[in-house]
């Protein structure tokens, strides 16, 4: 990824810096040079070549960032907005998932990769549990550096054990070829830890280790990972600074307590948390706990691609929980604790500090890497007038108003318009995905993936059924 051969300067806009001191500088100017953030202020002078962008009535605020995205099932975008947990397992885990060619998991990785972008993610995490083999994972990174993101790659394979791929030869020859020097933001290996007493996941923790690679895993999610994974982690000290636990839903206070000490970090995914079941977002727990939190949106086979969904959701959801307790013990929440400003910054500085990147990106500060989006739409009435900058981030905006994204210092996306995308190149290429899939699974079997079984409805008895109205007494009669 290479910068603008051009410096850029936003003038006159909204500046939600996501600083330490929680600066907001209204009518300011933001100057990129290279692939660095120059200057900030108000009324900047910039070099007589500088592209100029109008941010009047728009906010300015840092990329953001994805900490856990599964990006190869895009192709699947919508599939299983009726599914459970147990039929998204069923689906991947044990059926279909194996159909997947290389080339299927480059359509959906970069598809999803380009809806980041336009989103306003400039950093995903690509959760990429879909690497069956050697060629998937060299296809699931060439997609990434197709796309000017900034993109971690997370490692996994939910067709085998962690630590049969992780310490098998293909999987070393993959990270010396295609990590080592790459050209990936990062690199994470991500599996669960089921609680198995015999704790086969410490192979994996092991080549982890080794390779000086956080490791990114599902915990505390119901019915599939338990305070016994976390507690074999802890007990065979393998819980780290930059562990990034996903979900985090229903877990005791001595797991939260084992990784608020050990300094790992929870990415929450509220959108799937409240639909799959993996448990209630947990941020009111994390909040009581002092664990660092970061956002994410999980897949598309269920749920919006954009962090404007996933802030929305996750203050909702943390509201919801403290009013519902509060109305259990007959009181009233009169002042919520979690604020609008609080999940912009989760979506950001949460983000780059979950990654060991909270130096590099997450900030408009002078001297980061020059990750802007610029909040703008002067067609929606939505977007004015703009009182509570962070407020209306959460509420008000969606990713129809991202009007410019860059990456590094590079515009990658500019009046409500990507840059340099193929977009028609990478839809044909999920259409063939889907073509594959349909052809392979047979019709039935795919509508009947699509549209699982309705459980039956039981309607309760109600007492005050009437049957006959009589209009002589102007009642109803039983």
């Amino acid at each position: 990824m290479s910068a603008s051969d051009r410096p850029v300067v936003f003038r006159n806009g909204l500046v939600l810096t996501m600083d330490d001191a929680h600066t907001v500088l209204p009518g300011a100017d933001v100057l990129v040079v290279g692939d660095r953030i120059a200057e900030v202020g108000i009324g900047l002078t910039a070099p007589d070549d500088a592209l100029e962008i109008d941010a009047t009535d728009g906010i300015l605020m840092p990329g953001m960032i994805d900490t856990h995205r599964h990006l190869w099932q895009t192709a699947m975008r919508g599939y299983g907005a009726d599914w459970t947990l147990t039929q998204y397992f069923v689906w991947y885990y044990l059926e279909s998932g194996k159909l997947f060619r290389p080339e299927d998991v480059y359509a959906g990785n970069l598809l999803g990769a380009i809806e980041a972008i336009d989103a306003g993610v400039t950093t995903t995490v690509d959760w990429s549990h879909g690497l069956q083999t050697p060629e998937h994972a060299d296809a699931a990174v060439d997609a990434l550096e197709a796309v000017d993101g900034r993109f971690v790659l997370a490692y996994g394979n939910i067709q085998q054990g962690p630590w049969e791929w992780a310490t098998s030869p293909e999987f070393r020859d993959f990270h010396r070829r295609r990590i080592d020097g790459g050209k990936l933001a990062g690199f994470q290996l991500a599996f669960d830890v089921t609680g198995d007493p015999a704790f086969p996941e410490r192979a994996a923790f092991e080549v982890a280790r080794e390779l000086g690679a956080p490791v990114t895993t599902h915990a505390g999610v119901w019915g599939a990972t338990n305070d016994d994974g976390i507690r074999l982690m802890h007990e065979n000290g393998f819980m780290t600074p930059s562990t990034v636990y996903v979900h985090a839903a229903t877990l005791t206070h001595d797991s939260y307590n084992r990784i608020a000490a050990t300094g790992g970090s929870v990415s929450v995914s509220t959108e799937s948390e409240q639909s799959a079941g993996q448990g209630y977002p947990p941020t009111w727990q994390l909040r009581h706990h002092d664990i660092p939190v970061s956002l994410s949106m999980d897949t598309s086979v269920w749920w919006s691609g954009d962090l404007f969904s996933a802030m929305r959701s996750t203050l909702g959801a943390d509201r919801s929980r403290e009013h519902l307790e509060a109305h259990a013990k007959q009181e009233t929440i009169t002042h919520c604790h979690l604020r609008a400003e609080q999940v912009v910054e989760w979506a950001t500085r949460g983000g780059a500090r979950a990654l060991g990147m909270d130096t590099t990106i997450g900030a408009l500060t002078p001297g980061r890497q020059a990750d802007v989006v610029l909040i703008k739409n002067d067609a929606s009435p939505a977007m004015f007038p703009i009182l509570n900058p962070h407020g209306h981030v959460v509420f008000q905006a969606q990713r129809a108003d991202v009007h410019t994204v860059l990456v590094a210092g590079r515009v990658v996306k500019r009046d409500g318009r990507l840059v340099g995308v193929d977009l028609a190149a990478a839809r044909a290429r999920v259409a063939a995905t889907i073509d594959h899939l349909r052809e392979t699974m047979g019709e039935q079997a795919w509508q009947r993936g699509m549209n699982p079984d309705i459980p039956e409805t039981a309607i309760l008895e109600n007492p005050y059924q009437y049957t006959e109205w009589d209009a002589g007494s102007a009642q109803w009669k039983h």
